[in-house]
């Protein structure tokens, strides 16, 4: 049997990121599905849904680059520091 101290789960605990990932609303301004986007920018659709639902650690700029070209939007239309 394995026994954990409450110090160490309390350890384990999800922390969410601030940054908050707008994504889904400008895909929607946009009318344009996420399969569509992730071709475009030439991702795989399982890593779109990664960065769509906020749990993605980090972004490649050129990623991003491409994406904002694709909405024609901004870095900061698609992130959002939140305090």
């Amino acid at each position: 049997m394995l026994l954990l101290n409450n110090n160490f789960l309390n350890n384990l605990t999800l922390k969410t990121m601030p940054i908050q990932i707008n994504l889904d609303d400008i895909l929607n301004q946009r009318g344009m599905k996420g399969k569509e986007l992730a071709e475009i920018v030439g991702i795989t659709e399982a890593n779109l849904s990664i960065l769509r639902s906020g749990k993605a650690k980090a972004v490649r700029f050129s990623t991003l680059e491409a994406i904002c070209k694709a909405l024609e939007c901004q870095p900061g239309d698609i992130l959002e520091y939140i305090s």
